[in-house]
């Protein structure tokens, strides 16, 4: 039996800050820190084989960074089973005085650690990460009818002093959304600054390996893989992004096309998560780029946006409605997920094309996942939980705290308008105006009956159709509701019939 040590200190997957408060006051003589990869968190949801490179590459990394500084580490790796027998067993063998987690970023982790402690002491410390702690988005939701990001988003910024000219925001304005939605046109996008990607090293490939041996029924492929699993390659893909990309992020933020999964877009958002970044340097990075005149303001805005208004409000979300909020199910939405998801196999452009790479390089832009993927189960009735453990499953930046929200609330409109002010519905038009999508597609995005119907139209008017009750006061919606007072009975039978042939399997 291993001599009892002072402290435990655990450190998930996705912890991987050697400044996080689970570290403070480490004595390497008296403490010990505890690392498992349980195979259990790649099962539980059937995760892709680029998500579980990214996990395990970093953790290695990770771990073998804190072997040089010195610390004593007692890492487990692949293991059958779960992180609560993991942890049950670390706990035993070492007799800690305490156990010392800072705290993670899933209900299901937190509530099966803290069971697997016993009763030994936990310390479950706040997670520095954030601009906002889940104390503080309480008490901005506290007495609140509704919850908006809006109203938060502007308490961040002049809490946090960011963007601000005195006491107002710089450029006069808030939002500068209105500047960030074009969409490419005929020409396509042209030159694009290549993304940040890195060769594997000898300790990525071994985890290449392992996954390709142990994961390779799982979906996707592990190969090719180039992303950031340390805090330099991290930092490096930040530089890149500032320099190269920034300044054309925000004017094309929206756009889609064909065979590009990058355009201008960060890819930082799975280095954000497993906390080799701390989302202060990156905005304030972005802030340094714009006052230095290097990129635009509405670049820098709609970037900062994502970070310090949408990622901060939908932890504070999270924490504050779970458990309760993963059983949300506003709509009454009971389909199965289309098999085709874990393939790409349709002959949908869009939706191929969006899979296709997700399934490659576990990466989809924002607007692929809400207005094509998401957008699709959305008008196509698939449940919640079946929507959520496909995007839990596939994108290498998938956390739960994150990734529910944004696919319940958000995408999926389950919580009834709790997180957005309304569903994000649209036609098949959509995706022809933002994408090259629609070219050379079988379907039409301007019909919504007949053979050549764009599914995404016909089930766009399936929807309200189906919602009308629902939705007739509500002020955002009623307009759209409103055209289907031009359709007769005869067309409503025949969308309601091209709708059915859909969910039917037409599609692949």
């Amino acid at each position: 039996m291993s001599p009892p040590c002072r402290h435990l200190v655990v450190v998930l997957g996705d912890q991987l800050d050697p400044q996080s408060s689970a570290f403070d006051g480490f004595d390497a003589t008296r403490d010990r820190v505890w690392m498992c990869e349980a195979a259990e968190e790649s099962t539980h949801v059937w995760s892709s084989q680029q998500r579980i490179v990214q996990f395990l590459a970093a953790m290695r990394h990770f771990a073998a960074a804190l072997r040089e500084r010195g610390l004593p580490i007692d890492y487990q790796t692949l293991r059958e089973g779960g992180l609560a027998d993991a942890l049950g067993e670390a706990v035993a063998r070492w007799r800690p005085q305490r156990v010392r987690l800072t705290w993670p970023g899933d209900w299901r982790v937190l509530q099966a650690l803290r069971l697997a402690v016993g009763d030994t002491p936990l310390d479950l410390l706040e997670d520095r990460h954030f601009f906002c702690s889940t104390e503080r988005f309480a008490r901005h939701a506290r007495g609140r009818r509704s919850l908006r990001l809006e109203s938060f988003y502007r308490e961040m910024r002049r809490e946090h002093g960011v963007l601000m000219d005195g006491d107002g925001p710089c450029g006069g304005v808030w939002n500068l959304d209105g500047e960030n939605r074009a969409a490419f046109g005929a020409q396509g996008p042209g030159f694009l600054p290549p993304p940040a990607r890195f060769e594997p090293d000898a300790l990525t490939a071994e985890v290449i390996a392992l996954v390709r041996a142990r994961f390779g029924d799982h979906p996707g492929q592990a190969e090719p893989f180039g992303w950031p699993v340390t805090r330099a390659q991290a930092l490096q893909a930040m530089r890149q992004f500032i320099d190269e990309r920034l300044a054309h992020f925000g004017h094309w933020q929206d756009a889609m096309w064909g065979g590009e999964p990058w355009l201008y877009h960060a890819q930082l958002s799975a280095a954000l998560n497993l906390k080799l970044l701390h989302p202060r340097e990156l905005v304030a990075a972005a802030e340094g780029a714009w006052r230095a005149g290097r990129v635009p303001l509405a670049s820098a805005e709609g970037f900062i946006r994502q970070i310090l208004g949408w990622r901060e409000y939908v932890r504070g979300v999270y924490w504050l409605k779970m458990p309760a909020y993963a059983d949300h199910n506003a709509l009454d939405a009971r389909r199965a997920l289309p098999a085709w998801y874990w393939s790409g196999d349709t002959p949908m452009r869009c939706l191929s094309d969006a899979i296709g790479q997700t399934l490659r390089h576990g990466y989809a832009h924002h607007i692929q996942r809400l207005m094509v993927t998401g957008l699709f189960a959305l008008l196509y009735g698939v449940e919640p939980k079946q929507v959520h453990a496909w995007y839990l499953s596939v994108y290498v930046d998938a956390v739960e705290w994150v990734e529910l929200p944004n696919t319940l609330g958000m995408s999926q409109y389950a919580d009834g308008g709790l997180l957005a002010s309304k569903p994000y519905i649209a036609t098949g038009r959509y995706i022809e105006r933002m994408s090259d999508h629609c070219r050379g597609c079988r379907f039409d995005p301007g019909q919504r009956t007949g053979e050549r119907a764009c599914p995404f139209t016909t089930l766009y008017w399936d929807f309200l159709v189906r919602h009308a009750a629902r939705f007739a006061a509500h002020p955002r919606l009623a307009p759209q509701l409103r055209h289907l007072d031009r359709i007769g009975p005869e067309e409503r039978a025949a969308i309601a019939a091209r709708a059915a042939w859909v969910r039917a399997g037409g599609l692949g």
